[in-house]
């Protein structure tokens, strides 16, 4: 059981090393919310919105240096490096603590230190985690009160849980007697580290003030910290969307969805469904921790209480609910700001504007040739504002999930969608996911798939080949019937011609309506040598400008391409060492031989 005292010690002792002009503890009040942000618009940190277009909004503008998340600056510190695996950056944690105290050493001279308590998780849920924060950055308080259930209620709840995740956070520019402040302060680059310590559940970021980099409760603790406890305590931490689907006849089912970035995870988990009497409602976007019930099946709560979502390429035609959910008392950041003093980004509603302020705070016109807002521009706002929130979304138990998606980039090769044939192949077809690279990466990868495993590559606090282990051990404990199907869904398929077959966004609601039925054992299906395959009129393509030809298409299984994934996917494996479970090698190996079967099938027809 957690003590007060000892909360207390932490906090001085964290408090002498970084040197703070004050200390103070965050209540999570709106009124102190409020007085957060009139203190940034004084410091001229943020500019407020218009209030009759964005009412209660701001607008930060980070360092051109502070824009992303950080994968090369980000370490998993375990104290055997087997045990980060190939896929994280490791260091010794007696080192990297050496290094990061002699950076933290009087770091916040001249600023406040605010100690934020959060959970992550509904109130009384078994699942939900405390996190006590440290951090010289208001912009990172507002923050993480919008995203986080956080102030008194969580101290109170921190009695019965009884432990927190310890988070230390400084941006890395003290002030000296007199400086003068910058908009955002921020370190160089090779003295930014996001630092994950998991034999101690211990999270410390310095130099960075930018996103995950910074709110520690987001990939931080809810991923890469969690994964480590969900292995330990068996339950799942997955960058996952959480949906509600309803049908026609008012039956529901929620669904989960791993997508890498850009491939549309907000937009699916806010879909506007083109089918009539079709429904979808929010649970979350981004983020699910999932645990087995007594009885056999997997549940999954979302542990945020917010969006942080990418403002480009959102408008009413891409995402209308995410539109609204950011009407009003929303942080944005590195956004275009308009001669109104409201918010523009490439790919929003509207003609482009002759003039407005870019994200570099610069005078921005047509002519300029430069992007306005930063491709990686945020908002931030309370998840109780999205006009579909599901009533379910913060149910402490969670929600059953009935189906589990996964996806990527894929122009060739991968169908619209196929249904595993087993849990065990589910896992194999989450392991080998992933984007085609295109022309605006890395030249010489061109056409290469950058595998992603369930999109959690930056995100796995251990080993990758544990961790699909895990997913295995997971299945095993329960029966095969009593477990969510698995699908592999690909919105992106191409025709010769370079043009998407599938239309998207909201038309995905009828890929959605094949699965839930499919879950009810009421859709047909065609057994391939990749798994079940809609048959022909399965999937509801009334209205749509395609004819059924196109939807064949999207659903060939291409034989000869299906042979070059598997010797692509064999070399992917031997990549990440000896670890990959035999299970997944099975998979793999069952596979080419139904590919290689099917394909003199072929031949002797012809």
């Amino acid at each position: 059981m957690i003590r007060y005292d000892q909360l207390n010690a932490w906090v001085q002792e964290m408090a002498v090393l970084c040197e703070p002009d004050e200390i103070y503890w965050c209540d999570g009040t709106e009124e102190e919310y409020q007085k957060m942000l009139e203190e940034l618009v004084m410091q001229k940190k943020a500019i407020p919105l218009n209030p009759l277009k964005r009412p209660g909004s701001y607008a930060f503008f980070s360092d051109p240096s502070d824009v992303a998340r950080v994968e090369n600056r980000t370490f998993i510190a375990s104290k055997d490096p087997n045990d980060a695996g190939p896929t994280n950056n490791w260091m010794d944690p007696d080192e990297l603590k050496k290094v990061m105290k002699s950076l933290y050493k009087g770091s916040m001279k001249g600023r406040k230190m605010y100690v934020i308590p959060y959970m992550m998780g509904p109130f009384g849920s078994p699942l939900s985690k405390i996190g006590i924060q440290l951090t010289d950055s208001g912009y990172v308080a507002c923050n993480m009160r919008l995203m986080t259930h956080m102030g008194r209620d969580v101290l109170k709840e921190l009695e019965t849980i009884g432990s927190f995740v310890p988070g230390l956070h400084s941006v890395g520019y003290p002030l000296k007697d007199g400086q003068i402040d910058v908009m955002w302060p921020s370190a160089p680059i090779e003295k930014k580290f996001i630092a994950h310590f998991p034999e101690e559940n211990l999270i410390w970021s310095y130099g960075s003030g930018y996103g995950g980099n910074a709110l520690l409760g987001k990939k931080c603790l809810a991923l890469r910290i969690a994964t480590v406890l969900a292995r330990d305590e068996m339950w799942m931490a997955e960058h996952m969307l959480i949906l509600k689907i309803t049908n026609p006849e008012g039956k529901s089912k929620f669904i989960l969805g791993a997508f890498p970035s850009a491939c549309g995870k907000t937009n699916l988990a806010m879909l506007v469904p083109t089918i009539p009497g079709w429904k979808v409602e929010t649970v979350g976007d981004d983020i699910a921790w999932l645990w087995m019930k007594d009885d056999g099946r997997l549940y999954a709560i979302n542990p945020e209480a917010g969006f942080f979502g990418v403002a480009r390429g959102t408008s009413f035609e891409s995402n209308s609910n995410a539109m609204m959910s950011i009407r009003k008392n929303t942080i944005f950041t590195n956004v275009a700001i308009t001669d109104d003093q409201d918010v523009w980004w490439e790919g929003i509603d509207g003609p482009i504007p002759n003039h407005l302020m870019d994200w570099k705070c610069e005078d921005w016109t047509p002519e300029k040739k430069t992007t306005a807002a930063h491709p990686n521009c945020r908002f931030t706002v309370s998840i109780k504002q999205c006009p579909v929130l599901a009533d379910e979304w913060d149910q402490p138990e969670g929600v059953l999930v009935s189906a589990i998606l996964v996806g990527g980039r894929r122009p060739t090769t991968i169908p619209l969608v196929h249904e595993s044939l087993s849990w065990n192949h589910g896992v194999f077809m989450g392991s080998m996911m992933g984007s085609e690279i295109t022309a605006a990466t890395i030249s010489d990868q061109i056409g290469k798939v950058r595998r992603d495993p369930f999109a959690m590559l930056p995100f796995i606090g251990y080993h990758v080949g544990d961790y699909l282990k895990h997913w295995l051990d997971m299945g095993a404990r329960s029966n095969e019937a009593l477990l969510p199907k698995i699908y592999y869904v690909n919105w992106f398929r191409k025709d010769d011609g370079g043009h998407y077959m599938w239309p998207g966004f909201g038309h995905n609601s009828r890929v959605l309506k094949w699965i839930f039925e499919r879950c009810d054992g009421t859709a047909t299906a065609d057994l391939t040598s990749i798994g079940y395959i809609p048959t022909k009129d399965a999937i509801d393509i009334r209205g749509l400008p395609m004819q059924h030809e196109a939807l064949d298409k999207l659903l060939e299984v291409d034989h000869d391409l299906w042979v070059e994934e598997v010797k692509s996917i064999r070399a992917y494996y031997k990549t990440l060492g000896d670890k990959i479970p035999r299970e997944l090698y099975d998979e793999l190996d069952k596979c080419e031989l139904r590919l290689n079967y099917h394909k003199e099938q072929e031949q002797e027809v012809k």
